[in-house]
């Protein structure tokens, strides 16, 4: 079973977790396998996105299947039909633990980091679904663990590798735009949840509900939580900008050698203490790193036609960095220089960022060769806290000076509440 944490360790890891970022960026296989080598993998979370991962890693080993929805993994399943299933991911740690190299971790964000960091505390290389983690002690926890076992990890970022993401950061630091000191970034979407329902249908059969709740409060099943729209819900989500702000946040943080934000302030519809806002905008503050200038980064979620007004991009761009000569139009797979008449004949730098071979594969090879990872635990933690951060400023009302390195906010000790959450009596780390 997972070993306990509490607010004493939580705070006394806090400091070390900023070195331990980066010996992971370093760090080496735990394993030593040859290149042609096989891993042996679990597959925690089989339904849903888990299937999607599966399809990354399908080339190794797999000889474990862990989801409490049935449903859900049904197709996984009749695929594999040899491959032992579990409903308890602790089960199958404990009892598949000599057979296993690493694990994938797909579940919902609430289940991240105590299925992450309690495979790695075994010595297994882990890759996870993105956001890495559900609270800021937990994003120091797993980079903590990580660096501590040397083991490869990665979170699942897969956008990071595109060609287009490469081009687009090569420009940045080409100077392409001049100095950049604002990036703006966009999600036409206003999804949130709203009251917590009252009505207690029963559970489907084949859901294993309280395997499903995991760490988090117990409450009664709806189908308002499964299988998608717990993202909306602060117990087990967070919300638009924690599904998604993972991929727009990366590019930027990638680009401009982003860390930690100075101050963050937030506002958006009115909060709720159950559920995630339906309109939200985030606005961190980067201090200049070495000879690049302070940075503006915002988040922007809502309505279609609120958001279009707001950013006056064109439907196909959902970011835009602002320099001092230009403008830079992003997308997952295009991008634009602006003014158009500027860059007419721009001739744009050589490609210089090699090409990945894939964000899945980046991974396994990492697990058998200690080669490095674009989205291990050091980065993708930084950019998972920063949008923690952002919720966090949203929820307490609050502009927050954030003390990276103690974890802490010096102006407002209250939302230092908010930087953990309770786990429920079993599931403690």
């Amino acid at each position: 079973m997972p070993r306990k944490t509490n607010r004493r360790r939580f705070l006394s890891a806090a400091a070390a977790s900023t070195a331990a970022w980066t010996i992971l960026a370093d760090s080496r296989s735990a394993f030593g396998y040859q290149a042609n080598e096989k891993l042996s993998l679990a597959i925690i979370g089989a339904g849903g996105r888990g299937a999607a991962n599966l399809q990354g890693v399908q080339s190794e080993n797999i000889v474990a299947f862990c989801d409490v929805d049935q449903r859900r993994a049904a197709e996984t399943y009749a695929r594999y039909p040899d491959v032992k299933k579990y409903a308890d991911y602790r089960k199958l740690l404990d009892e598949m633990d000599k057979q296993l190299d690493a694990v994938v971790v797909s579940a919902p964000n609430h289940i991240h980091v105590p299925a992450t960091v309690t495979a790695m505390r075994m010595g297994k290389h882990a890759y996870c679904e993105k956001p890495l983690a559900h609270s800021i002690a937990e994003v120091r926890l797993a980079a903590k663990v990580a660096a501590e076992k040397g083991v490869a990890t990665q979170m699942g970022t897969q956008i990071h590798a595109s060609e287009n993401y490469r081009r687009i950061v090569e420009l940045i630091r080409a100077g392409a735009i001049g100095e950049v000191r604002e990036c703006h970034c966009y999600l036409r979407s206003s999804r949130s949840a709203g009251d917590r329902p009252t009505d207690t249908p029963p559970i489907p059969d084949g859901l294993n509900w309280d395997l499903w709740l995991g760490p988090a409060p117990e409450r009664p099943y709806h189908p308002c939580y499964v299988p998608h729209d717990w993202h909306y819900w602060w117990d087990f989500g967070g919300g638009e900008f924690g599904n998604m702000g993972c991929h727009y946040f990366d590019l930027a943080f990638w680009a401009l050698d982003l860390r930690a934000p100075k101050t963050i302030e937030a506002n958006g519809s009115p909060p709720h203490a159950e559920s995630t806002p339906a309109f939200q905008h985030v606005c961190c503050h980067f201090d200049a790193r070495g000879q690049l200038p302070p940075v503006v980064l915002t988040w922007t979620h809502g309505p279609k036609e609120t958001v279009d007004e707001k950013s006056e991009l064109p439907n196909w761009a959902w970011g835009v960095f602002v320099g001092s000569e230009g403008k830079l139009l992003v997308s997952y797979d295009k991008h634009m220089l602006l003014p158009a008449e500027k860059f007419e004949g721009f001739q744009p730098p050589q490609p210089s960022i090699p090409p990945s071979v894939g964000h899945h594969r980046e991974w396994i090879d990492a697990c058998k060769t200690g080669s490095p990872t674009t989205c291990n635990f050091d980065y993708s933690g930084a950019v998972t806290e920063a949008m923690l951060l952002g919720n966090i400023a949203y929820r307490t009302g609050q502009t927050l000076e954030w003390n990276a390195q103690e974890a802490r906010f010096p102006n407002c000790p209250k939302a230092d509440d908010l930087l953990r959450r309770e786990y429920r009596r079993g599931w403690e780390l």
